[in-house]
């Protein structure tokens, strides 16, 4: 009996140290086995200097990013790189995207999507907030840009702002149009504005600005000859909103810009683009490259609808009664700044 029970008790312990030399190995193999990290895309970000607006369409390029499975900290990583309206910061901070080998680049503003256009025709730059493209020779065409840029237009609603005007001001004759003179995209629209000022009833006269510095004396001279002012979509004045507001303003002359966050910084009202919205078109496209579209063939984007944004304080303190109707559909679908 005793010999039965040791036999037993052997062939157990063999039968178990079979099984434990044959399982062991694979438990520690996996044990040991590194794991899957999970790929990370690199993204530069450009942004030509900070106001409002561009802050804002920062915001929503890293929205529209995380919208389509992409999150920083996770499998994206982003380098921003904020130029404050310099030059040679722009060049320096494009070259750091190649160098950096990003899987794409982002420009917010003109001067930086043409910063990062003349560093690469490789990686993949898209436009944030460029009105005309075409005309900045950003891409041979809207519809088939056929290089390594592509992205979304900033384009205003010009049509539906002249109309605006008329209707809040329906007295106004001459109509002031402030920009840069070195602003591509600003420019572009200042000829349309010349173009279909006719239809509306409007003479224009233009006033360029080189800079800030010359923002307040220019405003001086213009308040005097004007009876209401445009502002298209235009970084310089938009930095400096503020200051055209209060000479503006305190001369009793409206003032109508393209962009949403212009009229809460002072100006009367817009039908604008919603410039985070802008950035979250922007940042869905630039997932799709990282997914694996091509720039060549994606066509430029464009905001297809302009959001009605009224100043009810602006208005109160300027004496001017906005209709009825326009505040109801800036409170139903658009923005009333009280």
């Amino acid at each position: 009996m005793k010999r039965m029970i040791a036999f037993i008790t052997a062939l157990v312990l063999f039968v178990g140290g079979c099984y434990i030399a044959d399982v062991m190995p694979k438990h520690t193999a996996s044990a040991n086995k590194p794991r899957q990290h999970q790929v990370v895309k690199k993204v530069g970000i450009l942004q030509l200097m900070s106001h409002p607006a561009l802050n804002a369409i920062h915001k929503g390029i890293v929205a529209g990013l995380k919208d389509e499975g992409y999150t920083v900290g996770k499998n994206l990583k982003i380098d921003f790189q904020n130029a404050q309206n310099d030059q040679s910061n722009l060049k320096s901070m494009a070259t750091r995207f190649v160098n950096e080998k990003e899987d794409a680049t982002v420009g917010i503003a003109t001067p930086s999507a043409q910063a990062l256009a003349n560093a690469t025709s490789k990686i993949p730059v898209v436009m944030g907030a460029i009105t005309d493209p075409v005309s900045a020779k950003l891409v041979s065409s809207v519809k088939k840009p056929g290089g390594n840029v592509t992205g979304v237009s900033d384009q205003a609603p010009i049509d539906a702002q002249l109309q605006l005007i008329r209707k809040i001001v329906p007295s106004a004759k001459t109509l002031g149009v402030i920009y840069t003179s070195s602003d591509d995209s600003s420019q572009a629209q200042v000829k349309l504005v010349q173009q279909k000022a006719h239809k509306y009833g409007f003479t224009i006269k233009t006033f360029s600005i080189n800079s800030t510095n010359d923002l307040q004396q220019v405003a001086q001279q213009m308040v005097t000859q004007v009876d209401a002012i445009f502002v298209p979509t235009d970084n310089t004045i938009a930095s400096a909103m503020p200051t055209l507001a209060n000479v503006a303003n305190g001369a009793k002359k409206p003032i109508f810009p393209t962009v949403d966050t212009m009229v809460e910084d002072g100006g009367l009202a817009t039908v604008g683009l919603n410039q985070y919205d802008l950035g979250v078109k922007t940042g869905k496209m630039v997932a799709r490259i990282l997914k694996g579209d091509k720039t060549a063939t994606m066509p430029v984007e464009f905001m297809t609808k302009g959001d009605l944004i009224i100043n009810q304080k602006v208005a109160d303190e300027l004496g001017i009664k906005i209709p009825a109707k326009l505040l109801d559909e800036a409170k139903t679908s658009g923005k009333v700044v009280k």
